[in-house]
């Protein structure tokens, strides 16, 4: 058996042995899609309000306006969800640990850290200057645990960045809290924020992050053959003439320019990049070629059934998507810890 046949066994194989039967591509897309679908459909017409299918289709229905700022908020959690398990998808290949999310790099933290920053320092209140902020705070936290990790014989191994990332995240949180607790119109602004919402923000906000996640989804399915070569092990990726310090630095940078964006843009939503990863390779295996594009679909399902649920759940109130989603993100990810065996 190859090497890249037994890492593929090793990662998708069950407990007793032999690989888990999956999905044909085709079955498996269909399947991505028709759940896409459903989500759009679900978010378009399903609220507090529910609205009737005419209203997207008749210019001069009277609930026209509610349709148009639902889409707007769809298409943005499309956009977010998609980012948040792509980034995942990456840091769970690049650092082979499959509790991995963004957060690992401190990505999430140090955009946070730098918007905060801003509004305190800069007085920043505008999402089209939050953006560059976040973006800047995400890469120099990404670049401290790098350069920390690398000191050493050993370099920058898995083990060493999933270690610096924590403590350098622990440390952000602390400065953070600390900024926003000696300025309390800051924290007022910033609490809305914190909870992660992709609601009352139209495309314009969007437009302004999308340059940023269209280089970093590009970055991210280009490197799938990177994280295959990565998932054989240092030693051998090496010896098959991968650069594994540069592939590293190419990852690392789609996942800062992912996870950043998204963060600026919606807040802090945690278990997209965690849970949805798992769930794709359940479905069409380890290869990246595969689990990167997939993810993408069902981060983006995800956040906005979210999004969805979160609207009907206490009408006429709303619970935030980043509330829901760790609300559905925890039972699926302890049920894939009971069906795989995994322990934390």
């Amino acid at each position: 058996m190859s090497a890249l046949a037994q890492t593929r066994v090793e990662v998708g194989g069950r407990p007793g042995g032999g690989p888990r039967p999956r999905l044909a591509l085709p079955v498996s897309a269909a399947i991505a899609v028709a759940v896409l679908a459903g989500a759009a459909v679900l978010s378009v017409l399903v609220g507090a309000r529910p609205v009737s299918p005419s209203a997207v289709w008749d210019a001069g229905h009277p609930m026209r306006a509610i349709v148009e700022a639902r889409f707007e908020r769809t298409v943005l959690g499309f956009a977010v969800g998609a980012a948040l398990a792509l980034a995942g998808a990456l840091m769970q290949g690049l650092t082979r640990n499959p509790l991995a999310d963004p957060g690992i790099l401190g990505v999430n933290a140090g955009a946070t850290f730098a918007m905060v920053v801003g509004m305190t320092t800069f007085g920043l209140t505008g999402m089209g200057q939050f953006l560059p902020v976040a973006f800047v705070g995400a890469a120099a936290a990404a670049l401290v645990v790098h350069a920390l990790a690398s000191l050493g014989r050993d370099g920058a191994t898995p083990m060493k960045l999933a270690i610096t990332g924590a403590a350098l995240s622990a440390g952000l949180a602390s400065w953070t809290t600390g900024l926003l607790l000696a300025d309390r119109k800051t924290m007022e602004s910033f609490r809305f924020w914190q909870v992660g919402t992709i609601g009352g923000r139209g495309f314009d906000v969007l437009l302004a992050g999308l340059p940023f996640l269209v280089v970093g989804a590009l970055l991210a399915l280009a490197g799938a053959r990177l994280l295959n070569t990565l998932a054989l092990g240092e030693d051998l990726a090496r010896g098959l003439g991968r650069r594994t310090t540069r592939d590293r630095l190419v990852v690392a940078l789609a996942i800062v320019l992912l996870a950043g964006t998204a963060t600026a843009l919606a807040g802090p939503i945690a278990f997209v990049g965690l849970v949805v990863p798992h769930v794709v390779r359940g479905l069409v295996g380890p290869d990246h070629a595969r689990v990167l594009p997939f993810s993408m679909l069902g981060g983006a399902a995800l956040v906005v059934v979210a999004d969805t649920v979160g609207r009907i759940v206490l009408p006429p109130s709303e619970v935030q998507v980043g509330i829901m989603a760790a609300v559905i993100g925890v039972p699926v990810f302890l049920a894939l810890i009971r069906r795989t065996g995994r322990a934390l």
